[in-house]
């Protein structure tokens, strides 16, 4: 088992809706500063390479190949830091669009995560434009299991967090775009550390900052352990970098204590949660700053 910590990068940045080359580059610079830090994993915002919300740019197919295409040059960059693992918001295409989050190391898309719930209130309109995911994959990073989600995705109790925690996953990392309104740090907080608790899982919960039209986005990146508790924050509406030295050992050892995990298992399909193997060197010898 590993004991190591697993060090994470929260890359809080302030990306422009269609702005693809200037998007690139904001991840290409936060990649290199969580590599130059010791990170293991670095998290963008959600649809970070299109900007949040792209809206009708969705319905141009050039547009939609041209973000397909800066991932890949995302992922060819990665080449030249290979013991760190990209998760980084994009709009997938496989006969339909997805908002979607791509795992990168080491020069390969190891894998891609659809976001399952697609908010359709407010300002939100995500099912005019994407299909619903269906998967909810578990990556192995550093003998650490890693569950990828996005934003709406974890405020559901039954939703595909639990699916992953259940199935094993001893981090959640959930990219967001999510906007401001008064009260709303609150209501989140409280939410955050239900699901963490009610998981026995460490919760890394990400999101973009600055304004996009009439929405205003706060930052305010959260991490909280596996028992509920907060242990890092962002500043709030402003860009930031929040490196967070995590303890995956102490979930494990908390479930061991925790009869729920045996009196009240949920059945989850192995092919509705892949566990994709992430090939990263020992990190035992990575530089510590």
């Amino acid at each position: 088992m590993n004991i190591l910590p697993l060090r994470v990068a929260l890359a809080q940045v302030n990306v422009t809706v269609g702005d693809l080359e200037g998007n690139t580059n904001k991840i290409l610079t936060a990649m290199q500063q969580a590599y130059a830090a010791g990170a293991h994993i670095v998290c963008l915002p959600e649809l970070a390479l299109a900007g949040y919300p792209p809206e009708d740019l969705l319905l141009k197919p050039g547009f939609v190949a041209a973000n397909l295409g800066k991932l890949h040059h995302l992922v060819s960059e990665s080449r030249h830091m290979p013991e760190l693992t990209t998760v980084v918001g994009f709009v997938d295409r496989d006969h339909d669009i997805y908002n979607a989050a791509a795992v990168i190391n080491a020069g390969k898309l190891v894998g891609i995560y659809h976001k399952h719930y697609l908010p359709n209130y407010g300002v939100f309109d995500e099912n005019r434009y994407f299909q619903a995911g269906r998967k909810a994959p578990i990556f192995m990073i550093n003998d650490v299991h890693v569950g990828v989600n996005i934003c709406e995705d974890i405020w559901y109790p039954s939703g595909p967090m639990t699916m992953q925690a259940h199935a094993g996953a001893e981090v959640i990392l959930n990219i967001n775009g999510s906007p401001y309104y008064a009260g709303k740090g609150t209501f989140r907080e409280e939410m955050l550390a239900t699901r963490a608790a009610d998981n026995g899982v460490i919760v890394v919960y990400l999101n973009m900052v600055g304004g996009q039209d009439e929405l205003v986005f706060d930052g305010g990146s959260m991490v909280f352990n596996e028992q509920g508790t907060l242990i890092a924050r962002a500043k709030q509406f402003e860009e930031d970098m929040l490196i967070v030295d995590l303890d995956s050992a102490s979930v494990f050892r908390s479930r061991l204590h925790d009869p729920r995990r045996r009196q009240e298992r949920l059945h989850v399909a192995s092919d509705d949660v892949p566990i994709i193997s992430v090939a990263t060197r020992d990190y035992s010898s990575r530089e510590r700053t």
